[in-house]
């Protein structure tokens, strides 16, 4: 191999990058084969007589379970948790689970803790159901059914298209198990490829290439969102960055924000920009150093913005809201000559227990 072709094998950032970029071609593939993969799954849940429903993940998937929690919760009407997996693993609960649905979301399906997790749950009843991208794993052997995320490969440390692939599943998999129209997921591609590369993204790093600390922020289907892109600045630019709800930054978290700490904020559609206002103000009054995220149509008059495609639905809308942040991160690590690939101390399999 010559010299200019192996640095460019081993140029860093450059899986994170291919792999962002990758998200609009595995989210047309998604919605080109999901449907026989989801049927026995809907099918099952339609003649299970659920009362709950539980989410358990780690990490990024974490992320995409809250953003699963908000689903149900508003088109199911379920009571839904996310699973605090130490009470099983390491104070060994045994709740009754019968009634309940259990969703484990894993890229990798092998850490120890959500396996053990889930097959406790199968065990004491639920209904146990795994979203993994590798094809053969613990927890898909756990769980009674599987869906595959079906986005092939992911070699960056850092999740990207394993996180809006997951997002898209679970909102295929609640939309169809409510009995609504999936239709609307058809423009899901688009809105990503539109998402990408945006120019304002290396304006922004560019302001904040020497920030060692920031607020992200949302509401509603935002908020995941905001806690998403928290991690990706967090592994791969070593800064603190802290994820609030808008409205928890609101309840003592604000004091903490000046015009030296900047707060990247994740404007959503419909509901969630009207409970974000509020947010809006208050950062206003304080001077605050804030990053819109929003479309063209919200993000009007914001100084320092990061635009997004308009007539986005509000609950596909995070499939999308997360790529410049993903972008945001990949930029304001290599400024910072670090390697998104490979951040410091973490593997692509967190095994914990």
């Amino acid at each position: 191999m010559s010299t200019s072709l192996q640095a460019a094998v081993d140029a860093p950032g450059r899986l994170m990058a291919a792999e962002i970029a990758e998200q609009p071609r595995v989210l047309e593939r998604i919605l080109a084969s999901y449907a026989d993969h989801l049927a026995p799954v809907v099918a099952r849940l339609r003649s299970h007589d659920t009362r709950a429903v539980l989410l358990v993940a780690r990490g990024t998937s974490d992320h995409a379970a809250l953003y699963a929690k908000y689903l149900i919760e508003t088109r199911l009407g379920l009571p839904t948790g996310l699973v605090s997996t130490s009470t099983y693993t390491g104070y060994d609960a045994r709740p009754d689970l019968r009634g309940v649905v259990w969703i484990a979301v894993s890229q990798s399906g092998g850490s120890p803790d959500l396996v053990a997790s889930t097959r406790v749950a199968r065990e004491q009843g639920a209904l146990t159901i795994s979203l993994t991208n590798v094809e053969d794993n613990p927890l898909t052997d756990a769980a009674e059914l599987r869906l595959p995320l079906l986005a092939g490969t992911e070699e960056s440390v850092a999740a990207t298209k394993t996180y809006s692939a997951s997002l898209l599943w679970l909102w295929l998999l609640v939309q169809s198990w409510s009995g609504g129209d999936t239709a609307a997921a058809a423009r899901v591609p688009e809105w990503v490829a539109g998402a990408l590369d945006r120019p304002e993204v290396a304006q922004v790093a560019s302001r904040y290439r020497f920030v060692d600390r920031l607020v992200t922020t949302s509401r509603g289907f935002g908020y995941p969102t905001a806690r998403e892109g928290a991690l990706k600045l967090m592994e791969t630019c070593y800064l603190s960055a802290h994820a609030f709800s808008g409205a928890d930054l609101l309840h003592g978290p604000l004091a903490m924000v000046d015009e030296d700490r900047p707060v990247i904020v994740i404007s959503p559609a419909g509901q969630g920009a009207r409970m974000l206002q509020p947010v809006l103000d208050q950062l206003a009054e304080r001077g605050a150093d804030v990053c819109l995220i929003a479309p063209q149509e919200t993000a009007a008059g914001a100084p320092v913005r990061i635009l997004l495609p308009s007539g986005m639905d509000e609950q596909l809308a995070p499939i999308a809201q997360i790529v410049p942040l993903q972008q945001l991160a990949l930029q304001l690590a290599l400024s910072r000559h670090y390697d998104p690939d490979r951040p410091r101390g973490l593997n692509k399999v967190t095994r914990t227990t």
